[in-house]
This record gives structure tokens, C-alpha cells and sequence, in this order.
């Protein structure tokens, strides 16, 4: 039997996609993990080993921060689990079916926001939720809830949970279309069978297609969890570098900005930031072994 010959033109073909790939993802990733280990001492260059997360985690000055940035990217993330991801699920659910009229106008017009700027959203959000120039108080008083209105961006209880459902406002769309087209690859004929045994409408969504969709639900679970740990725009467009009010709404990107580069009065430390985004990766890396290696091989059994 003649061994396989081997393919260049493949190599050939996806050299310039990898060499790109590996120039702006794969080198600064391994320079940032390279930087986490050195401090500068008398403008030279030392090699510290672990001392900059041993600085991060323990030291008063910067675990304070650290902690209080972590548990708010925790809190991001939950929102969009828990709001986001069941609103998408919803709505797929709702579109998918056949006798709706306008589907697609819907779909394109829920998942518009998602190809808006950061920069668009944060300021636009920012604005209609002023207490001075904003039409939230009175779209609230149009019906009778003014009484519900508060200045949210400017109140430290408020303005994270803010935030975060504006950003499930704008990126519902994402799980929708995911979990839409998990709907239609669906065959008719496992649909047909339940209803030969009864199972129509909402009983057959319950017991026939969301243990079907299961697998694409723990997609877009890990994508979400990705997501929202390397959030940074929107933080930064409403609330800008600091985060406020009083660091309510920082999260570890915002965070590593300030660090990094500096702010205002604070000096950028390349070292500190370096050991900041390696806390990240690894938190994000955990996250996805976790699912790959746990949650993953549970969904498996639910595909046909």
C-alpha cells in the first residue's frame, strides 16, 4: 500500500494565516508570561521568578485591588449566565418556530447591537441613563415607575449590575443565533415521533430540543466565560480607567490597564500588569479544562 504523500500546497496555504496568528496572539502571550517574572531595579532588567504574584496576591497595596476586581468579574460573569444566556435561549426558541411571521426581521434586529462599537454603547447607555440629560426618568414616569429611577452608573451598589445587563442587552444576540441554528439542526423526524406520543408546544422544547441543544448550551456557556474575563471596553468607555464610582466596577481588565500602562497619577509597572494578564490566562485557562475535561464528556451523551 502506497503511504500517503505528503500535502504541501496545505502548508502552503495556511503558512501566512499561522505566521499572522502566531506574530500578534502566540508572542505577545508567551512576552506577557515572560515579563511576569522581572522587575526593574536601577534601570536594568531583573529576574524575580514568582516574587510579582507573590506581590499581587499578598502584598495589602495590591491584593486589595486584585480581590475586589476578581470578585467583580465573577459577579459580570453571572449576570450573563444567568440574564444573557437563558434571555437567548428564549428568544431562539420563540423564532424558531415555523409559524412566525417576520423571524427573520427579528432576528436581524436583536442581533444588531453586537456589531456596534464598545465605544458606541457605553457612551450612548451612559447618556440615557443621566439623571440631568437622559430619557430614563422619563420613560420610567411615562409609566407610572419613576419612583424606580436612580442615578445607577453613579451609585456603587448599582453601577456593576448595570453594566452588565447592558452588556447582555447588547450580546443577547450571540446566543441566540448559536442556539437558533443548535434549533433547525434538529431532524424532524425525532420532532414528529413526539408528537406521535404527544409531546407538542412547550413539552416538546422541555423534553425533546433543549436536551438535544445541551451540548451547544455548554458553548456558549465557555464562550461567555471567556468573554467576560477579558472584558474591558465597555468598563472603560462608561466608567473610564477607574472604574468608578470607587472602584465599584472594576474587573481584572480594567485593572491590568491601569497597571500596565498608568493612569493619571499612578506609574505603568509592565511587571505588575505582566502578572495581572497571567492571573487572567490562568483563571480563563482553568475555566476551560474544566469544561473540556469535565462538563464536556457529560454533554457528549446528549448528541445524536
Amino acid at each position: 500500500m502506497q503511504a500517503p504523500r505528503f500535502k504541501w500546497h496545505i502548508v502552503v496555504f495556511l503558512a501566512p494565516a499561522v505566521l499572522v496568528y502566531t506574530a500578534i496572539m502566540i508572542f505577545p502571550l508567551f512576552n506577557t508570561l515572560r515579563l511576569a517574572l522581572y522587575t526593574e531595579a536601577d534601570q536594568m532588567r531583573v529576574f524575580v521568578g514568582l516574587e510579582n504574584f507573590r506581590t499581587l496576591f499578598g502584598d495589602p497595596r495590591w491584593a486589595a485591588s486584585f480581590w475586589n476586581a476578581l470578585g467583580n468579574n465573577f459577579w459580570f460573569f453571572l449576570i450573563h449566565m444567568v440574564v444573557q444566556n437563558p434571555i437567548g435561549i428564549l428568544l431562539a426558541a420563540i423564532l424558531s418556530h415555523p409559524r412566525l411571521r417576520l423571524a427573520g426581521f427579528y432576528r436581524t434586529a436583536i442581533f444588531v447591537p453586537t456589531i456596534l462599537s464598545f465605544v458606541i454603547v457605553g457612551f450612548t447607555w451612559k447618556l440615557i441613563l443621566s439623571p440631568i440629560w437622559g430619557i430614563a426618568p422619563d420613560l420610567l414616569s411615562a409609566i407610572g415607575l419613576k419612583s424606580l429611577y436612580a442615578p445607577w452608573l453613579g451609585k456603587e451598589e448599582y453601577a456593576l449590575t448595570t453594566l452588565a445587563l447592558v452588556s447582555v442587552w447588547q450580546f443577547v444576540g450571540i446566543p441566540m443565533m448559536l442556539i437558533y441554528a443548535a434549533l433547525l439542526t434538529i431532524p424532524e423526524e425525532i420532532l414528529e415521533a413526539g408528537e406521535v406520543d404527544g409531546i407538542t408546544g412547550m413539552s416538546a422544547f422541555w423534553k425533546i430540543k433543549l436536551p438535544l441543544i445541551l451540548p451547544s448550551i455548554g458553548i456558549i456557556s465557555i464562550l461567555t466565560f471567556v468573554g467576560n474575563f477579558n472584558a474591558f471596553d465597555l468598563i472603560y468607555a462608561a466608567q473610564g480607567a477607574l472604574a468608578g464610582p470607587d472602584f465599584s466596577t472594576d474587573i481584572l481588565g480594567t485593572f491590568m490597564y491601569r497597571t500596565f500602562f498608568g493612569f493619571q497619577l499612578q506609574l505603568g509597572d509592565p511587571h505588575m500588569g505582566s502578572a495581572i494578564a497571567t492571573a487572567m490566562f490562568a483563571i480563563i485557562l482553568i475555566g476551560v479544562c474544566i469544561y473540556l475535561f469535565g462538563i464536556q464528556t457529560r454533554l457528549r451523551r446528549y448528541q445524536f
